[in-house]
């Protein structure tokens, strides 16, 4: 029986398509932002809200609900902060200057 070499060894799915999203993502604010947001703000947050724009450093953020942008925009500080120590390696270190939350009744909208 023939040993494989390292080389002849099946990839990960995952890896792959980790280098592909690398190769096409653009190379922006906004992108490096929604990269990070899952991580930063958490599953049940990323859930209800995500990063749709940018204009001069200020991120805006759509909510599902009039009641979730009031949150999140209690917890503004705290999520800024978080965001910049994700950014903190990349080329938008000091790009982040504020973030601006929306109520998107779009997104509420399942089907």
């Amino acid at each position: 029986m023939k040993r494989r070499r390292a080389a002849d060894r099946p990839h990960s799915l995952a890896g792959a398509l980790r280098s592909v999203r690398e190769e096409v993502a653009p190379a922006t604010l906004l992108a490096a932002v929604q990269e990070a947001w899952p991580r930063v703000a958490g599953a049940a947050v990323a859930a209800q809200a995500e990063p749709v724009g940018e204009r001069k450093g200020v991120l805006t953020v759509a909510c599902r609900s009039a009641t979730w942008a009031q949150e999140l925009d209690l917890m503004q500080d705290e999520l800024l902060e978080r965001l910049r120590a994700a950014l903190a390696e990349g080329p938008f270190a000091d790009g982040l200057q504020g973030l601006r939350f929306t109520a998107d009744a779009a997104r509420g909208d399942p089907g």
